[in-house]
């Protein structure tokens, strides 16, 4: 039988699986019991394949949903390289991959099933060229209008029994455990940068979602969405971080998903705020915007000043993206009241790093981007700025943000014009970006550093620093993730 030759109902062989199976030397019985171990320890216990099914599979039927990506599993790790789903000749079901994927139901099996299925992938497929590649960008009403259904009301149940362990196998010392372990991750995220222990927290992220399958006590089951919702909200940051927006945009949309399910209003701001954060790194601040006001309109009566001080200066910061002044000073001047009334200690921690050195900085980097677009002056930024630096100087926790501080203080200098300066703070940048993995940090190195030489040409104190940027952090040296 030729390869374009139909069988009965209408199907084709499905050569592409039939060469890949024929490559393993499995025959059909052992291919059908790994499909099952498999399946079984994914928790989908109704999966249930024989000879007869993987025969039926090869002439061209079409299996269900998880089927496609268990054998894409199963061919990848005997491999040991990438075997898609549309590699096997199946289509994905559910489109989990193609598209944005951002307008979910507001489900918790939906969350659940997403969560498990995205980060399980990620892990196994994250590799820059197939994952990233694979996702595309939600933005405009495609993003924001599916984000809205966070404030709609939905009666939700307690997640019925869905495997042989259902009375929950999470304790509550061990929970106790996996929070602090977030609370861990987020401490190396801010030292290091997305780019160390990005897998790590996709890795525990996948086992949390797992835990989710059982049930539990409403309490036991909101912390465990909540802490579910901190860690895809840390896996979208740093994915952020390293560059991998698409697939950033996704986690954030699954932890905004979670803190709903959690009841915490003030947690799913605080997503929406990340989220305007990544709008207006990618130069889309309406969107940022739009994202903002959801988020300052959802937590209202529910969020802690200090969380309320970080959506308005983010506000800020999505006003000078769009060159309005007197909002982004508006918005600013709001921030900082918050700020001055949030008591130390009183909130949870996913929103500690925002103190006095966090809060200078966004104010600096406000004023900064009002004058990137010719709407203010950019002595207005200097201060905060070297405040922000001066502040993060005196701890090692914060090594990130000290760096994006100097280089933000650099492209001040830049505007300004004045050469050494900007040298001089991008230098300090430079000095601990090989102890950040951040190619967020890397590409606004690069940037300013390319702005200082068009600027001032071949002036020694520019020239050394391109010399500098080129030896020790050259674009093709960050390795993906």
């Amino acid at each position: 039988m030729g390869p374009g030759t139909r069988i009965s109902g209408g199907k084709q062989p499905n050569d592409r699986l039939a060469s890949w199976f024929e490559r393993t030397g499995w025959s059909k019985g052992e291919f059908a019991r790994q499909v099952n171990r498999r399946a079984r320890r994914l928790g989908a216990l109704h999966v249930s394949t024989d000879t007869s099914r993987v025969r039926r599979w090869l002439d061209g039927e079409q299996p269900r949903d998880p089927i496609p990506r268990i054998i894409s599993e199963l061919f990848s790790e005997h491999f040991g390289c990438v075997v898609a789903v549309e590699d096997l000749g199946f289509k994905e079901p559910g489109a989990l991959f193609t598209g944005s994927g951002v307008d979910l139901p507001w489900a918790p099996e939906s969350v659940v099933d997403l969560l498990g299925e995205f980060s399980r992938s990620d892990l196994m497929l994250g590799r820059r060229g197939f994952l990233g590649a694979s996702l595309a960008l939600s933005a405009g009403p495609a993003l924001v209008e599916p984000m809205q259904r966070w404030l709609a009301p939905v009666p939700v149940p307690p997640l019925p029994p869905r495997g042989p362990q259902a009375r929950g196998r999470l304790g509550l010392g061990e929970l106790e455990q996996l929070e602090e372990t977030v609370r861990l991750f987020r401490s190396w995220d801010m030292q290091c940068g997305g780019g160390l222990r990005r897998k790590a927290v996709v890795g525990q992220l996948q086992e949390v979602t797992d835990l989710l399958q059982d049930a539990y006590p409403e309490p036991v089951r909101d912390r465990l969405f909540r802490l579910t919702a901190e860690l895809a909200l840390l896996a979208g940051w740093m994915s952020y971080d390293v560059g991998m927006q698409p697939g950033a945009q996704k986690y954030f949309v699954l932890a905004l998903h979670a803190a709903k399910e959690a009841g915490d209003r003030p947690l799913g701001a605080n997503v929406l705020g990340v989220m305007s954060r990544q709008m207006i790194h990618l130069d889309r601040p309406s969107d940022a915007l739009e994202l903002i006001h959801l988020a300052q309109y959802g937590s209202r009566d529910s969020a802690g000043p200090r969380t309320q001080a970080m959506l308005y200066a983010v506000e800020g910061r999505a006003h000078a993206g769009l060159g309005q002044a007197d909002k982004c000073r508006r918005a600013l001047s709001v921030a900082e009241q918050l700020h001055a009334d949030a008591p130390e200690g009183d909130e949870p921690d996913w929103i500690r790093y925002f103190g006095e050195a966090e809060f200078s900085s966004e104010v600096g980097h406000a004023y900064r981007d009002l004058a990137y677009r010719g709407a203010g002056p950019a002595e207005r930024a200097r201060e905060p700025l070297e405040k922000a630096v001066r502040l993060f100087e005196g701890t090692a926790e914060y090594r990130r943000s000290l760096a994006l501080s100097r280089v933000g203080l650099a492209a001040v200098y830049v505007l300004e014009r004045e050469a050494e300066p900007a040298c001089e703070a991008a230098s300090g940048a430079l000095a601990l970006a090989g102890k950040v993995r951040s190619e967020r940090l890397s590409s606004r190195l690069r940037r300013t550093a390319k702005s200082a030489v068009d600027l001032f040409g071949e002036l020694p104190p520019v020239r050394r620093l391109a010399d500098r940027l080129l030896g020790e952090l050259p674009e093709a040296a960050f390795p993906s993730p």
